[in-house]
């Protein structure tokens, strides 16, 4: 067995959680000459899982090897779900979940981060972030206004998208009366378009690839430890001072050995929307009643695990021969067989989407940004939901899979300690369709989406709506949401963004009332974005190192 590595148990800063945000903070503050440990509870992601775009498809399907790389968490049984427990996926690795997630690539609208700006969070603007996506971009159609070029993370479209996709993006404009985009992350949001990823030549570009193998290899004053498990920041008379940890063994569940971290200067808690306020809460900082109901002493009444909110989508998978993948064992593997042979050429060297949309529906605010998100992949999709951890079969047809995604929910939930145990799972509970409207937007959403199929650019060629069945319509339909609605497992939130009672953090990223200490992750959303979240927590990452060295 091999030797666990000599790790410092010092440095300026302790960096806790390497997935979207973490890493970025990490590898900038060590390229600007600072002494970074940057702790990951997971293991390295040096493995074919994590590095070849594809294999998020059987990654996902298969559950033992979702269970290399993934925490396993699951919400509390979901009230307006029928009681269903949603899979919660989160990254336990290097580059956490950059590293496992589809890698659909979008910014967001600008008008999400202008409503952060005007509820008082000074420096968050749509221009104001801007350069900071920038930062971070190697965009392939190169610089302007609103995009950057020779940053860390690649930024790609598939170079062999299927034909169907084609015929998706043009009925879409046709049946809808929307644009056909061509970078919906510039000026403009609204309309159909290719979807762009965050990978390049075979390779993801998650944050550990782009910050920490790329930018920061053999970096002296950058620390990467992995197998290790943050259970407490430590505060005194104030200030955050370190972090503790546990040593985990090598199947990842059980500490082996305890220690403490100290940092000079702050500690960062980059570990999610799950795992960040989780830490807090651990380390006495939340709802004092909650705490003291485990025995944790209050060291910060804040709110802690509140405002938790989440993307949800609805899956359609339709008939389409005209589509080539097929969801087999068979063609996967020769799929990966060449793509080890010649590296980018193969379908597994992108991800499984290949178009994205954002349109309106009649929930929308006239004056605001378009409501539903459009994901189409070319393969079909698990019917009526993937909640078992167990591998479910999927059409073997042609098939063409487009979900009617919400992305802005109007529900609430709240994340919460079930132990005082820093290595037990904590209580998610989403909300999900506590606000009747959600399910409103999905269903309208779903008749969007029949519509497009339907539409002429497909010339006769959609043979079959395979799930749920065009004969789900009305209040079926609205039954089967609550059975097929699915996480898009983009939770925010939870150590909120703001300047009131309701904030946990500063517009800085700053604890409130604790010194030296700091959240920057998915989970300081004061609102979600609309869109996949990866992209927005790279910026927050970049934005997060500015605050930190005073670039601001």
């Amino acid at each position: 067995m091999a030797k666990r590595p000599s790790y410092t148990n010092e440095a300026d800063y302790v960096v806790v959680g390497s997935g979207s945000s973490g890493s970025i903070i990490a590898g900038r503050l060590a390229e600007a000459g600072e002494s970074v440990i940057l702790l990951e509870a997971g293991k390295s992601d040096d493995q074919m899982l994590t590095m070849i775009p594809g294999m998020i498809g059987p990654m996902h399907a298969e559950p033992k090897l979702k269970a290399r790389n993934d925490w396993g968490f699951y919400s509390v049984p979901q009230e307006n779900l029928g009681g269903r427990r949603m899979p919660a996926p989160r990254g336990k690795v290097l580059g956490g979940s950059s590293s496992v997630n589809g890698m659909v690539y979008v910014r967001g609208n600008r008008a999400n981060y202008d409503s952060w700006a005007a509820e008082g969070n000074t420096g968050w603007s749509a221009d104001e972030v801007n350069p900071a996506f920038k930062r971070y971009e190697d965009f392939e159609d190169g610089e302007n206004a609103y995009r950057g070029a020779g940053g860390p993370i690649r930024i790609t479209r598939s170079k062999t998208p299927q034909a169907a996709t084609q015929l998706f993006i043009q009925s879409t404009a046709d049946t809808l009366g929307v644009k056909i985009l061509d970078d919906y992350n510039a000026a403009e949001q609204e309309g159909i378009a290719r979807m762009q990823q965050n990978a390049a030549d075979g390779l993801r570009y998650s944050s550990a690839r782009g910050y920490v193998h790329n930018l920061n290899k053999d970096k002296p004053n950058l620390q990467v430890q992995t197998r290790v498990h943050a259970t407490k920041v430590v505060v005194e008379n104030g200030r955050a001072t370190g972090v503790e940890v546990a040593d985990l063994d090598k199947t990842g569940t059980k500490a082996t050995t305890r220690r403490f971290i100290r940092a000079g200067k702050e500690v960062i808690v980059a570990a999610g929307f799950i795992g960040s306020p989780q830490l807090l809460m651990l380390s006495g900082i939340g709802h004092p009643d909650h705490l003291a109901s485990l025995g944790i002493d209050v060291v910060a009444d804040l709110p802690v695990g509140d405002n938790l909110h989440d993307h949800l989508f609805h899956p359609l998978t339709f008939h389409v021969p005209a589509v080539t993948h097929r969801g087999k064992p068979l063609y996967f593997g020769k799929g990966l067989l060449k793509e080890k042979m010649r590296p980018g050429t193969s379908f597994l060297a992108n991800s499984v989407f290949e178009s994205v949309g954002f349109v309106r529906t009649s929930y929308a605010d006239p004056a605001g940004p378009p409501d539903l998100q459009l994901h189409m992949l070319p393969w079909a999709y698990v019917s009526p939901n993937q909640d078992a951890p167990i591998r479910h079969e999927v059409d073997p047809r042609p098939a063409m899979t487009v979900f009617s995604t919400l992305i802005y929910p109007r529900s609430r939930g709240t994340l919460r300690l079930a132990s005082s145990d820093p290595l037990a799972a904590p209580l998610i509970d989403y909300g999900y369709f506590k606000e009747p409207d959600d399910a409103a937007v999905l269903a309208e959403g779903t008749e969007m989406i029949r519509e497009i199929m339907a539409g002429a650019a497909f010339g006769g060629g959609v043979k079959e709506e395979i799930h749920p069945g065009a004969g789900v319509q009305g209040k079926e339909l609205r039954e089967a949401l609550k059975i097929r609605s699915t996480s898009v497992y983009h939770g925010v939130g939870t150590c909120r963004m703001g300047v009131d009672d309701r904030a946990v953090v500063g517009p800085d990223l700053k604890v409130r009332g604790i010194e030296g200490l700091r959240v920057a992750d998915a989970s300081i959303m004061p609102s979600i974005t609309g869109g996949n979240t990866n992209a927005p927590c790279y910026m927050i990452g970049e934005r997060a190192t500015d605050f930190i060295l005073g670039r601001a």
